[in-house]
């Protein structure tokens, strides 16, 4: 009876092992970028596949679903710069990242892949929820305010809007404006969000009455 082969050992594994890891980054940065450009919707896993020169069967072993490859992108993108980025610099930080990621290949296009899928299929809702909360969530901290979170939410949304014009629909002159310029421009403006004094409900002056 012959004996069954040994397990793999040596440079042959640990070179599969290299291989494995490999194809798991060139599908994440493919989904990435498809994710980014099309919309979760939009993109397809024989795309990703195809874009990172895989078999779809891969993405399925390596990330479960199409679903469980866009929370990992999130994940790595997204989630990993909120917990890298003090709060202060985060919004600064985030609009910069969208104002030079629209190349293939940047390391961070979480924003555009929100701003792209957000909105358009159940499937992806949740993951995209979460990384706008998170972002909220930080952005609120910048502000002693009791409407802090309103505050995070109009920074959010201006943060949205700006990347809609420019990734999106390509609006000029913001599409081809300079990334410095615009960050000069939106930082210095949003100071004042964080800043200006809440308003005092109580010393409101009611309307006279007729």
């Amino acid at each position: 009876m012959r004996e069954a082969p040994d397990p793999p050992s040596g440079p042959a594994a640990g070179e599969r092992r290299r291989d494995a890891g490999a194809t798991r980054r060139r599908l994440l940065d493919a989904a990435r970028d498809l994710f980014a450009e099309r919309g979760y919707e939009g993109a397809t896993v024989r795309e990703i596949a195809e874009r990172a020169g895989a078999n779809q069967a891969l993405l399925f072993r390596y990330f479960g679903s199409k679903q469980g490859l866009l929370t990992e992108v999130v994940a790595q993108g997204g989630l990993e710069q909120l917990r890298a980025t003090p709060p202060e610099e985060l919004f600064e930080t985030a609009l910069r990242s969208m104002l030079t990621s629209s190349a293939a290949g940047s390391s961070d296009r979480s924003l555009e892949v929100y701003l792209r899928s957000i909105g358009r299929g159940d499937e992806a809702t949740g993951t995209l929820r979460e990384l706008g909360e998170r972002y909220q969530s930080a952005l609120a901290e910048l502000s002693g305010a009791k409407d802090g979170a309103l505050r995070a939410d109009l920074a959010m949304a201006w943060l949205l809007g700006i990347g809609l014009m420019r990734t999106v629909v390509a609006r000029e002159p913001l599409a081809g404006a300079d990334p410095d310029t615009v960050c000069r421009l939106v930082v210095g403006a949003l100071d004042h969000l964080w800043s200006a004094p809440q308003e005092d409900a109580s010393q409101m002056i009611a309307p006279e009455e007729g």
